[in-house]
């Protein structure tokens, strides 16, 4: 589904991710783990467009991210759900849904998402009228990761979905993923929350200083004793 290889980037004449190459298969949730500057939310940024790639190559779907134009790349399939999910807080819960189906494909199917991702979240059709600036953490990521899904999406990327949120509201964020997991979406999700992360994915990549030191299955991170101690405190 997705492919990356040596994906080279960064801001000015800072370089910030040194040849990633990766893959996401329809159906999978991946993770990228690593710390503060390892580059996780520069990879997300890349992938979607909101950064260009300095070299390597990248595609969804056999199209090339590299060659599409960055507002376009929403139709190839990806969604993106920012850091701090950046809703417009003085716009209804309704309002911040409806300009996640911008593209016309979504517009002409607008209804059916929008009975969809209510289906699925009921907490936001009760809260559908209120300004996104007054929902609770929680619900503001809830409405975030239903403002992605109003695209249609094949692929979701959620970049540190539990940033900022109490212990409790983090558990239901990463049930909010398990999900839409469940309803066929495939997920690429970066997370400083290694030891919940990884109870949720398949595989995960770890990012450190920008380059990609491992690459297993969750289950296997979970196990390795280095991972561990650097990551989740054990």
């Amino acid at each position: 589904m997705l492919e990356l290889s040596d994906i080279d980037a960064g801001y000015g004449g800072f370089q910030a991710l040194f040849g990633i190459s990766m893959s996401v298969q329809p159906g999978e949730v991946v993770a990228v783990i690593g710390s503060n500057g390892a580059g996780k939310t520069t990879l997300l940024r890349v992938i979607s467009g909101l950064l260009p790639a300095s070299s390597g190559a990248m595609s969804m779907e056999g199209v090339s991210l590299r060659q599409t134009p960055p507002h376009r790349i929403i139709e190839t399939g990806i969604a993106h759900v920012p850091e701090g999910r950046r809703l417009f807080p003085r716009l209804s819960v309704e309002s911040n849904l409806k300009i996640g189906a911008f593209i016309p494909a979504a517009r002409k199917k607008f209804e059916e998402r929008l009975a969809f991702v209510y289906e699925l979240f009921p907490r936001l059709k009760e809260r559908r009228a209120q300004l996104a600036g007054t929902l609770s953490g929680g619900e503001q990521q809830m409405c975030a990761i239903a403002r992605a899904l109003m695209s249609g999406p094949k692929l979701v990327l959620l970049d540190e979905p539990s940033m900022g949120l109490a212990p409790v509201i983090v558990a239901q964020v990463f049930d909010l993923v398990r999900r839409i997991r469940r309803e066929g979406y495939t997920v690429l999700i970066v997370e400083q929350n290694v030891r919940q992360v990884l109870k949720i994915a398949d595989r995960a990549y770890l990012l450190e200083v920008g380059r990609i030191k491992a690459s297993e299955p969750a289950a296997e991170l979970v196990a390795s004793d280095e991972i561990r101690k650097a990551y989740m405190g054990i």
